[in-house]
C-alpha cells in the first residue's frame, strides 16, 4: 500500500520544482523591472529619462553619489521623514517638486530596492532590454522595445499542461499495477476521458477558472480609469501655455466651479467670448481655431454682433458669413500682402476659407450632434469612477490645495493630459502627509483640540489623515 503514494509525492515535488525553476533562475533586474512597474511606474517615465508626476531616474544613483548608500534607500522608503532630518539632497528634492510628495516605499528590502535601481541604470544606459541590432546594418537611432512573452508563457503553459497530463497517466497506471499486484483492481483501467472527466480535475479546472478570473476581474478594476498620460485631441487647438502661462489667466477664471462646487466645470464658450470679442485673430493659428468659437455661439466677428435667429440658420447661410470672415482676414494680413498679387491673395483666400471652414464644421458636428451652432463637445480627460467621490471645492477653497498638485504644470501644456494617476493609493498616500492649512482657514475653527496641541507645541502638523481624510466614507459614500 505504501507504493501508492510514492508516485503522488514524487509528482508534486517535481511540479514544484518546475515552478520553481523561473523564480531561481530570474535575474536581479528582471524583478527590479517588475518591482518598478507595481511601485514606481505611475509616477515616474519608464524611459528613465522624461519626467512626469516625479523626476526622470536614470543616474539617481550617481546624484546620490556624495551620500550613504542608506540614505537613498531611506528616502525611496520615506522621502518626508528624510527631509525632516534635514538631509541636504532630500531637501533639494523637495524644493524643486514640492508641493508633490513622494509615495511611500516601507515594505521594500535593501534587495529590492538594489533590483528597482539596477534595472533603472540598464534602462538609462540601454544595457535592458535593448534590441539585437544586425552588426551589417546602418547605424541609426534605434529606441529599445520591450519584448512581448505572451507567446512564450503560452507554450510554456501548454508544455506544463501535457506534462502533468503525462504524469497523471503514468501515476494512475502505477495505482492500477499496484491495485492488481494486491488483488483488488478494478475491471478495467482508467481511460484518459475517465481521467479528464474525474472529480479531482474537473474540480482543478474550476478551481484554476474561478482564480483566473478573479485575477482578471480585481486587475481590470484596479486599472479602471488608470489613463496617466492620456492626451486626446481637442475639438478646439486651446493651448493653456498662452492663456494660463503667457497670459497669465487665473485657473478658475474658466474653470470657476472649481471654488464653489463638486465639479471645477468646462467653461462656457461665452467665458471666452469675455476676451475674443477683442482678440479675434489667434496667436498661432490665425482666424482657423477661433472662428470654431464664433460659428459655435454665433457671433459675427464681421460685424461684432451676435446673429439674430442663430439657431434657425441653414448650414450654407452660415458658412458665408465665416468664410467672409476668414477671407477679409487672410486679404488684411501684411504678409499675405507682398507675397501674393491682387489675384493670387484672392485664390488663395477662398481656398483658405473653404479648408478653415471644413475644419469647422468637422470639429463641431458629429454623429450626435448634426450642427455647428450649440456648445463645443470637449473630449474629457479626468473620469473618476462612479462609486468615487470628489469635490473641488473641498480642495480648492477648504484645503488651499493648487491645481498644479494633481494636474500638473498645466501653465506650460499646449496640450492637455491627465498628469496624476488618480488611483486610490494617490489619493491615499496625499491625505496622509499633506498638511492641513490651519492658519487663518475658519472652516478648521472646530477642531479646538488641535488647535491647542499646535499652540503647546505637543504636534508639529496636522494632517488629512488626522481629520478622518482616510474614512471610507469620505470618497465612498
Amino acid at each position: 500500500m505504501k507504493n501508492r503514494y510514492i508516485i503522488p509525492k514524487f509528482f508534486l515535488l517535481f511540479i514544484a520544482l518546475i515552478l520553481s525553476v523561473g523564480t531561481l533562475s530570474a535575474q536581479d533586474l528582471d524583478d527590479g523591472k517588475n518591482l518598478f512597474k507595481v511601485n514606481c511606474a505611475s509616477c515616474h517615465a519608464k524611459d528613465m529619462k522624461s519626467k512626469l508626476t516625479g523626476p526622470a531616474l536614470g543616474g539617481v544613483a550617481e546624484r546620490w553619489a556624495d551620500y550613504p548608500e542608506a540614505d537613498l534607500y531611506a528616502w525611496i522608503r520615506n522621502s518626508q521623514a528624510l527631509i525632516s532630518t534635514g538631509h541636504p539632497k532630500a531637501n533639494e528634492l523637495w524644493n524643486e517638486w514640492k508641493p508633490t510628495v513622494m509615495t511611500n516605499f516601507q515594505n521594500l528590502t535593501d534587495d529590492q530596492i538594489a533590483n528597482i535601481l539596477g534595472y533603472i541604470d540598464g534602462v538609462a544606459a540601454g544595457t535592458y532590454g535593448a534590441p539585437k541590432v544586425d552588426p551589417n546594418a546602418p547605424v541609426a537611432g534605434v529606441q529599445a522595445e520591450e519584448t512581448d512573452n505572451t507567446l512564450l508563457f503560452t507554450v510554456l503553459a501548454i508544455i506544463l499542461a501535457l506534462l502533468a497530463l503525462v504524469l497523471t497517466r503514468i501515476v494512475s497506471n502505477l495505482n492500477y499495477l499496484a491495485q492488481a499486484k494486491e488483488g483488488n483492481a478494478p475491471a478495467a483501467r482508467q481511460t484518459l476521458v475517465d481521467t479528464l472527466t474525474s472529480k479531482g480535475v474537473i474540480g482543478f479546472v474550476i478551481f484554476a477558472a474561478i482564480v483566473l478570473g478573479g485575477y482578471t476581474t480585481v486587475n481590470n478594476a484596479i486599472g479602471l480609469n488608470r489613463m496617466q498620460g492620456y492626451q486626446p485631441e481637442q475639438p478646439i487647438k486651446f493651448s493653456h501655455a498662452t492663456h494660463a502661462g503667457l497670459q497669465k489667466i487665473d485657473c478658475q477664471y474658466c474653470h470657476d466651479g472649481a471654488r464653489r462646487s463638486k465639479h471645477s466645470v468646462i467653461p462656457a464658450a461665452n467665458t471666452c467670448m469675455n476676451c475674443h470679442k477683442a482678440v479675434k485673430v489667434g496667436s498661432t493659428y490665425g482666424t482657423a481655431e477661433l472662428t470654431k468659437i464664433f460659428a459655435s455661439t454665433g457671433f459675427d466677428p464681421n460685424t461684432d454682433k451676435y446673429i439674430p435667429n442663430y439657431e434657425e440658420m441653414e448650414e450654407e447661410d452660415i458658412a458665408k458669413i465665416y468664410k467672409k470672415w476668414i477671407v477679409n482676414s487672410f486679404v488684411q494680413d501684411d504678409n499675405n500682402k507682398t507675397k501674393y498679387s491682387a489675384l493670387k491673395i484672392s485664390d488663395a483666400a477662398v481656398k483658405a476659407a473653404d479648408k478653415q471652414w471644413d475644419g469647422i464644421v468637422s470639429s463641431l458636428t458629429n454623429d450626435q450632434k448634426k450642427q455647428v451652432q450649440g456648445p463645443i463637445e470637449w473630449i474629457r480627460i479626468h473620469n473618476l469612477p462612479d462609486h468615487v467621490y470628489f469635490n473641488h471645492a473641498q480642495h480648492v477653497t477648504v484645503g488651499k490645495v493648487e491645481c498644479q498638485n494633481c494636474h500638473g504644470k498645466v501653465e506650460e501644456m499646449e496640450v492637455v493630459g491627465q498628469y496624476s494617476p488618480l488611483s486610490m493609493g494617490w489619493c491615499i498616500n496625499c491625505h496622509r502627509q499633506t498638511e492641513v492649512k490651519f492658519a487663518d482657514n475658519d472652516y478648521y475653527d472646530s477642531y479646538e483640540k488641535y488647535h491647542e496641541e499646535l499652540k503647546d507645541g505637543v504636534r508639529e502638523k496636522v494632517t488629512v489623515e488626522d481629520i478622518g481624510g482616510l474614512e471610507c466614507q469620505k470618497c465612498h459614500y
